[in-house]
This record gives C-alpha cells, sequence and structure tokens, in this order.
C-alpha cells in the first residue's frame, strides 16, 4: 500500500482537512499504512520479550515471568486490536487511480511482452532466433531512452518498423493486451472470494454489521 501510493497508484482515504505532512505541504503520506507498520513492529518485539524469559526460567516455579507477561500480553493485543481497526478503515476507502496504473503499466508492458511479440512474429512466419536477438537490441535502445534520457518507452515503434517482425503497430498492441496476459489470476481472484472470504464474511456478518469508530491510535 504505502509503495503503490509513492506510486500515486493507490492512495489511502484522506481526510477534507487532513495535513498530508508537517513538511510538505502537497504530500498525502500514507500514514494508517506506516501505523501500522511501526505496531506490527511493536507486537513482533513483544513476542520476543517472554520467549526471552521461557528461554532462561528452566520451567521452574518461579515468578520471575510475572510482570513480563503482564506487560506483553495485553500490550500485545492492544495494539493487534488498533492495527484491525486500522486496516479496516484502510479497506474501506481505498481510493484506486485505474489511469495512472494503465499509465505505467503501459510503460512497462511493452518490456514484459517481448516474448508474446517473438511467438506471434514467428507464427507469421519469422525465424524466432533472428527475431530473439532483434528484439533484444531494440529493447537494450528503448531502455536506454528510457533510463537516460527520460524519454518514453518506443520498443513497439521500434518493432513495427521493422518489416522482419511482419507485424503492424496496431497488432503488436493486440498482442500485448494485459487481459491476454494474466492467466487464471481473474479466475483465481474469484474462487478465492467464493471460497474463503465470504464464508468468514457470512459467519462474522453480525460483527461487520458494528460500525467502526474513529482511528486516533
Amino acid at each position: 500500500m504505502r509503495l503503490l501510493q509513492h506510486e500515486k497508484e493507490l492512495e489511502e482515504p484522506f481526510e477534507k482537512n487532513q495535513i498530508g505532512s508537517s513538511a510538505m505541504a502537497y504530500k498525502r503520506n500514507p500514514m494508517r499504512s506506516e501505523r501500522i507498520n511501526s505496531l506490527a513492529r511493536h507486537v513482533l518485539a513483544l513476542a520476543m520479550d517472554p520467549a526471552m524469559t521461557a528461554s532462561t526460567q528452566w520451567l521452574e516455579r518461579t515468578l520471575d515471568d510475572s510482570a513480563n507477561k503482564r506487560i506483553c500480553v495485553p500490550e500485545a493485543f492492544l495494539a493487534v486490536d488498533s492495527i484491525l481497526i486500522l486496516y479496516a478503515n484502510i479497506a474501506s476507502g481505498i481510493v484506486v487511480y485505474e489511469n495512472v496504473i494503465k499509465t505505467n503499466m503501459m510503460q512497462e508492458l511493452p518490456f514484459m511482452g517481448t516474448e508474446e511479440i517473438l511467438m506471434n512474429a514467428v507464427l507469421k512466419g519469422g525465424d524466432r532466433q533472428e527475431l530473439h536477438e532483434k528484439i533484444r537490441i531494440y529493447s537494450m535502445e528503448a531502455g536506454r531512452e528510457v533510463k537516460e534520457f527520460g524519454r518514453p518507452n518506443d520498443l513497439v515503434d521500434r518493432i513495427a518498423k521493422d518489416e522482419t517482425f511482419g507485424m503492424t503497430k496496431d497488432e503488436i498492441f493486440a498482442a500485448l493486451n494485459p487481459d491476454n496476459l494474466c492467466g487464471r489470476a481473474k479466475n483465481q481472484v474469484t474462487d478465492f472470494i467464493q471460497e474463503q472470504v465470504n464464508p468468514v464474511l457470512e459467519k462474522y456478518q453480525n460483527l461487520l454489521n458494528t460500525e467502526i469508530g474513529s482511528v486516533n491510535v
């Protein structure tokens, strides 16, 4: 979530008068996700505390774990409860910027889809070894344009201009259609929701109907 918000693809819920950053007014920091990370590390640290006690106690009937337990157990439960409240708040109001996602994806897709382009060109009668070498060279050149000069990815244009591939620009983009490159991802997500998520939601429907209060952790 934090990485995708940095890429401006997703965003946490953002209140009307919320301050995004104390230093840079334009920013919208993923503060809830950052808080979850912080609390999660605290819970992991708490788990180490009783483990350290157990490793030196030798299972004796002593009280040297008493103070430790009175602190670690309730703090762990409270911290995890806070994490879940924050998580529910984020999940209920995630903002998705589809156009940014599409732009970022299409910038990299020609590189990731070179095998698909290669196979389509071979089906048109091209020599696989020759085309593979050309795609390698064109990819390096296009990558240099992007990384050194900050220019758009022009790999598709380079391939379309080469008659050896026998593919128009439209045919190349058709081969790079993301919907055709996802494998069974869509079905797997649907199956997981129907078989794993929905039964749990139905089981705890009464709890889900309880409104979650403010998230000032």
